[in-house]
């Protein structure tokens, strides 16, 4: 049996039916869809490196970044403002770089956060007039102070610290022989060379360097080389995944008795300590910030409570309180910026203004973090921690970091 209906009326009918739940959708969804519309959202760009040569310290970073944006939403630190991160993995290549920095401007982001390089970011950002706080800063991208930031001193700065503090304890009669070990990189053995005619003056001999990729296969012949020079210490640039292959390649050739091992802050990790074991007793580093277990400090509490919260997705490595300055630097900056010029004003030139009017600011009771029209370092001072019985432990007082400048 055959149901029939008349023509045109069920077309009719289902028209209708279409129209009515179109209109339910739209009165349900209308508040929200205004609200959305409504919302003040400020975008903070992130130029990270999920992917490539510095995949794995990275991640740290990366969601440390995430949990403070989160937390500064929940605790309207902002008011009135969304925080949005804007980020965009770059592979540390510079074409891509270049390519999410520009993404992120033509989005409206006021500031921005990079894992990038800096010296060729320096003429672009002054054109854009948009601040960058970078990760992977160099003389000339910050000297003299224009668009570019940063929460620490350069490289070859926190090296020379580490030079004063080995001078002030060596015994011999004569200057303690020092081999660097790194990438061709911004914090490799290049950069930090710029420190030598520092470091000579304190009494420290710089032998030629030794350069290895990110994430060296066998080091043999650069330590060998090494060895042969008679190298009191050497010094690992770059990060941990670097400085994990050329310490075992080191122990492997018996060097970790007769040659003291140090490196740079990143090098001195959780991964390093899990990897090397206690062969890496003694293992010396200048640190900018402290250690992610002492928790004296309410920021490096604040970086364990908002792991807890937001999922606990990673342990730390140690260099986590570092990310965190940058992250909480942005957003103070941006809070300055709304309150003197509101939501509706605020871009880049708007954030700088934000960012130079920090003086003295306390982060968490880790440090005071100041930008003057004559440093744009943030900090400048770093101490040394040793690895005594498995952990890094502070072994110095805080030292002041030289300005080393570039030659004009």
């Amino acid at each position: 049996m055959r149901i029939r209906t008349a023509k045109g009326k069920g077309s009719g009918i289902a028209i209708l039916a279409i129209v009515l739940a179109a209109l339910l959708l739209l009165s349900a969804c209308g508040p929200a869809a205004q609200s959305i519309e409504e919302e003040k959202v400020v975008r903070i760009g992130w130029i990270t490196a999920l992917t490539g040569p510095v995949a794995g310290p990275t991640q740290y970073a990366h969601w440390v970044i995430e949990d403070y944006i989160k937390y500064a939403n929940d605790e309207n630190l902002v008011p009135g403002v969304t925080l949005l991160l804007d980020w965009e993995d770059a592979r540390l290549d510079l074409v891509r770089e270049l390519s999410a920095y520009r993404k992120m401007i033509d989005r409206g982001d006021p500031i921005i956060i990079g894992l990038a390089d800096a010296a060729a970011f320096r003429k672009i950002v002054e054109k854009d007039q948009t601040p960058l706080l970078n990760m992977a800063i160099s003389p000339e991208s910050i000297y003299p102070p224009s668009w570019t930031y940063c929460v620490f001193p350069l490289w070859e700065e926190s090296f020379a610290v580490w030079a004063q503090w080995v001078v002030d304890n060596w015994k011999e009669d004569r200057p303690p022989r020092v081999g660097l070990i790194g990438p061709d990189e911004v914090s490799g053995p290049p950069s930090i060379e710029r420190a030598k005619p520092y470091v000579e003056e304190l009494g420290m001999e710089l032998l030629p360097s030794e350069l290895i990729p990110w994430v060296p296969l066998d080091t043999t012949t650069q330590l060998l080389r090494l060895k042969d020079r008679d190298a009191d210490y050497i010094y690992i640039c770059a990060i941990w995944t670097t400085a994990v292959p050329v310490l075992k390649d080191a122990e492997r050739l018996g060097l970790l008795n007769d040659i003291q091992f140090s490196g740079a802050e990143n090098t001195q990790s959780q991964g390093l300590l899990k990897a090397m074991g206690a062969t890496v007793e003694g293992y010396a580093a200048p640190r900018v910030y402290p250690w992610w277990h002492e928790t004296d400090y309410p920021g490096i509490k604040l970086l364990q409570d908002m792991r807890r919260s937001y999922g606990g997705r990673f342990d730390f490595q140690g260099d986590e309180a570092n990310t965190l300055a940058f992250v909480v630097v942005a957003v103070e900056a941006v809070k300055r910026a709304v309150e003197k010029v509101g939501y509706e004003n605020l871009d880049g030139p708007a954030a700088k203004e934000g960012l130079d009017s920090i003086r003295d600011f306390d982060f968490y009771g880790i440090k005071k973090l100041s930008y003057t029209p004559e440093d744009n370092r943030g900090t400048n001072t770093a101490r040394i921690y040793m690895i005594q019985d498995g952990q890094p432990v502070s072994v110095s007082d805080w030292i002041l970091a030289p300005m080393l400048m570039p030659e004009v």
